[in-house]
């Protein structure tokens, strides 16, 4: 028999051929324990003008191991044999960092490459024979023993099972590092821990699997969830708790009924400032053992805080606080109380990973808000109220001092870019209270009359003070629900509103806190591809969006605010009285108006620019023109290195492709240049600022050469339909074989007697290259 080329063999081959049979020999159960090719990312979605599109650029390992469904333990990375067997090292590294794998392993078909991260065996690196790859057991020892989760008890509630049902549903890779740190934080015994996951990763989800696996493993009994809004409660009982079935229960009508296991509650229901109002002292102390605290960046650890109130009460509880937003402040601190975070998922990884939507933003200048304004001598308000006579700037309007034009003008913006794009897109407008929503309300009415006529719903105001308007805000975040559009609101959606469809968050209130500019960016983080939002816009009036320039804008947690010694904890801006519904209640100053109201008083727009989120997290305020400039000069130094690349690459489209991965949207820039250029005279044009021409023009000049002369009748009459089809729609779809099934290549026949004609399918492929050449040497 002749033997095997190694050197012949693909990667794939060298896969199925020499280390699929290794893991067998090893013990893996390839359907159990082995997944292969496995994408772990979505693809970072690219944003340029209206247009959003996927990269194609996932991570994918080539062999992830598990010891059990969701407990990963190694990543191998395989090269062809040409490679040495070291090759793959360096990107496995990466994919294990990222999937929180410890055992990392390269190989070419000859032998593996182990990095041991837990290097329990004292070794970091070392080759292995083929033949020796470690089993699934001594993995799993070599890791328990790092985890030091090694006792029969902790191995009990770290194998424990996740919850699978029919729908195949399985945690994100990031979801299960979180979940798993956290089910082995438990196992050994620690009784605070904090998780910190950005805003539509999937926290209550991801909550469901830490207590499903602990109360599976009767390692927690009795469990409580604690939410500080009655929408969060209801949302997660009814979709993602919904597995507990009659073990859970929600505590309400201030009663506290002890005949279940997972109980949730909205902390304002089972505590209040009267002792009566206490429900939850109705249980023991030692009733739970697992407390779950979710946005428990609301207070929870501030001393004098009812979530801090009913933690203390279960203290002999293990608590477990998540949060988008930890909140970090000279006097109140959740690592303080919880501890350092057991994992962080940022925003910025989730939009890197595609699993979060990027965002641009508009920012406004309004002249009165930059300039500042003040009253004339004497001057009263609408209510003839005399104006205290001092200088208001930004923070004042709509707080203390009301620009009735202002309010216009915001709502008169908002309606142009509605216009623009899409009127239908939902809308979050956050404005600085009540009154400030009702009167946007009415604004936002008035320009947009026609709509409102068609269905009164269309905007609406959704306050914790309207009961009409909170009624309906299941029907804003439910997706195929078309009203209400535009909702305005002050604080009440800020925090745990699961608003898919968002494409519109317009700021027009002062921000000071991180936290809370998090918690309101975050409102528009979901994707929804089925209802097409990929991205969303920051509609910006008050410059709150300056807190992206914070160099942990999405990173480890910050200090943010530092009080004086007779000052309160409280970061400013936070509720200083609430409602059920936890949005703040402005109280008026003592002895006077809450506002004054001036009417008549001109305003208008100073600045308006669109800036665009970055590969490096960072805004940018470029042209689509800019970035693509510096995008393709950063691949090609000059022209001629250009026109050498494109001449050289047989398929024009993997140059194209190539561009777009880097965010080069060339449907967006051939609507601000011509609809009528190509990719290749777009990129002349706008990167090496060369005169364009366009398709007809370029195809005019082939025709005009008599270049079709050399080939007989049947060929040439392919290539002129070619050439016609290029002119018609561009490069990209006279490439390839695909070309000559669509009209109106196939009226010349199948593709087998299309070729035939050229003498075969490489002199096809040869003549569409001349062709090509001579489409693109009149450059």
């Amino acid at each position: 028999m002749e033997e095997l080329n190694k050197k012949s063999l693909s990667e794939r081959d060298i896969c199925t051929k020499f280390i699929t049979p290794a893991l067998v020999k090893a013990g893996w159960d390839i359907v159990l324990q082995v997944r292969e090719e496995l994408t772990f990312t979505d693809g970072r979605i690219i944003v340029r003008g209206q247009i959003a599109a996927r990269s194609k650029q996932k991570k994918r390992a080539d062999y992830v191991l598990s010891y059990k469904p969701g407990l990963r333990l190694a990543i191998i990375e395989a090269k062809d044999n040409k490679h040495a067997v070291g090759d793959g090292m360096q990107q496995a590294i990466a994919y294990a960092e990222a999937l929180d794998v410890p055992f990392v392993y390269s190989s070419n078909g000859d032998a593996f490459i182990e990095r041991d991260r837990t290097r329990t065996e004292g070794v970091l690196e070392r080759e292995i024979p083929l033949d020796e790859f470690p089993s699934p057991e001594e993995l799993w020892r070599r890791y328990s023993a790092w985890k030091d989760i090694g006792r029969p008890e902790q191995q009990a509630i770290v194998t424990q099972d996740y919850y699978t049902d029919a729908s195949g549903k399985r945690p994100r890779y990031f979801q299960e590092i979180a979940i798993n740190r956290i089910i082995e934080a438990v196992a050994k015994e620690q009784n605070r821990i904090l998780l910190v996951m950005a805003t539509g990763t999937g926290k209550t989800y991801t909550a469901f699997q830490i207590i499903w696996r602990l109360w599976k493993a009767r390692a927690k009994k009795r469990i409580l969830f604690l939410a500080d809004r009655n929408i969060l409660v209801d949302q997660t009982k009814m979709n993602d708790f919904q597995p507990f079935g009659g073990a859970m229960t929600k505590v309400t009508n201030r009663t506290a009924d002890t005949a279940f296991e997972i109980y949730l509650a909205l902390y304002q229901a089972v505590t209040g400032t009267e002792e009566e109002k206490k429900i939850y002292k109705q249980f023991k102390p030692d009733f739970f053992d697992l407390v779950v605290v979710d946005e428990c960046h609301r207070g929870s650890a501030a001393e004098d805080s009812a979530w801090r109130e009913i933690l203390e009460y279960f203290k002999s509880a293990t608590q477990i606080g998540m949060t988008a937003t930890p909140k970090e402040t000279t006097d109140v601190s959740n690592i303080e109380y919880f501890g350092e975070p057991v994992y962080i998922y940022s925003l910025r990884q989730g939009i890197a990973d595609g699993f979060l939507a990027p965002y641009k933003v508009v920012r406004i200048d309004i002249d009165k808000d930059l300039a500042g304004w003040r009253p004339a001598p004497g001057q009263r308000d609408r209510y003839n109220n005399l104006i205290e006579d001092r200088e208001y700037n930004r923070s004042d309007f709509d707080r203390t001092l009301v620009l009735e034009e202002r309010t216009r003008l915001v709502a008169r913006k908002i309606s142009e870019f509605l216009k623009a794009t899409d009127r239908y897109a939902k809308t979050i407008v956050f404005c600085e209270d009540r009154d400030h929503a009702e009167r946007m309300r009415q604004a936002l009415v008035n320009e947009n009359g026609d709509l409102c006529a068609e269905n009164s719903k269309y905007v609406m105001k959704i306050t914790g003070d309207d009961k009409e308007g909170k009624s309906e805000l299941e029907n804003f975040i439910m997706p195929d629900s078309r009203y209400p559009v535009i909702a305005t609101t002050s604080q009440l959606m800020s925090t745990g509103v699961d608003a898919q469809t968002c494409k519109l968050i317009v700021l027009d209130k002062t921000i000071n806190s991180m936290t809370e500019f998090k918690q309101i960016i975050g409102r528009g983080t979901r994707i929804n591809e089925e209802h097409r939002k990929l991205f969303f816009t920051i509609m910006d009036f008050r410059g709150a969006t300056r807190l992206f320039r914070d160099p942990d804008f999405d990173g480890e947690p910050v200090q943010v605010y530092e009080p004086g010694p007779d000052e309160s904890p409280v970061p400013p801006d936070d509720p200083t009285s609430e409602d059920e519904g936890g949005e703040i209640i402005v109280d008026p100053p003592p002895g006077g108006r809450a506002k004054f109201y001036v009417p008549g008083e001109r305003v208008s727009v100073v600045s308006e620019r669109v800036q665009y989120y970055g590969p490096d997290g960072q805004l940018i305020t470029e042209s689509l023109k800019d970035y693509t400039r510096q995008t393709v000069r950063a691949s090609f130094a000059s022209l001629d290195d250009f026109l050498r690349r494109w001449t050289s690459t047989e398929q024009k489209q993997a140059i194209i492709a190539e561009m777009g991965e880097q965010g080069v949207l060339f449907e967006a820039l051939a609507e601000e240049v011509g609809e009528d250029f190509d990719p290749f005279d777009l990129i002349c044009h706008v990167a090496f600022d060369q005169p364009p021409l366009t398709r007809r023009e370029r195809a005019s000049r082939v025709r005009k050469r008599n270049y079709f002369g050399k080939y007989g009748d049947e060929a040439r009459r392919v290539l002129e339909a070619l050439l016609d089809k290029y002119a018609d729609e561009g490069v990209e779809h006279i490439e390839g074989l695909e070309a000559l099934k669509v009209r109106p290549l196939d009226e010349f026949g199948s593709v087998s007697q299309i070729v035939k004609t050229f003498g075969g399918k490489q002199q096809y492929e040869e003549a569409v290259r001349e062709l090509e050449a001579e489409i693109y040497g009149a450059a």
